[in-house]
């Protein structure tokens, strides 16, 4: 993927500093279009409903991730197939995307990366999109 843009989603706006593990935050503010405390709030929520003590800062499991995005209408869809080899986020069609990778969440937004870095050859498992989205 050539089309890579530097977005932490508002994370240093919001005033945070440092590194954190909040790849799941930035993406859906990018993704969603929400500020990044919006979207650090209702992930913090969530996985603490969900009964871990993670903080949204330190990860987010799938499932908890998956729950929130249903909210706002977000639905997983698998990623394609190729043969002989594994799907990256350049193999996405053009639309707006929350890609699911090897321990990372990235944005992904008319097939350009969205993130703090070059993920683009992380493989990619699968994808949530608005449910208008094929």
């Amino acid at each position: 993927m050539k089309n890579i843009i530097y977005n932490d989603g508002g994370r240093k706006e919001s005033g945070r500093k440092g590194s954190a593990g909040d790849c799941g935050v930035r993406a859906m503010a990018i993704a969603l279009g929400l500020d990044y405390d919006t979207c650090y709030k209702e992930l913090a929520e969530a996985n603490k409903d969900a009964g871990y003590k993670k903080s949204a800062r330190n990860g987010l499991m799938k499932e908890v991730f998956q729950n929130v995005l249903k909210k706002h209408g977000w639905t997983w869809r698998k990623a394609p197939t190729f043969p002989g080899r594994k799907a990256y986020a350049s193999d996405l069609p053009q639309g707006t995307y929350i890609c699911r990778m090897s321990r990372h969440y990235a944005a992904i937004i008319d097939g350009v990366l969205h993130d703090t870095f070059n993920s683009s050859g992380k493989m990619v498992y699968g994808y949530w999109a608005k449910d208008n989205i094929k």
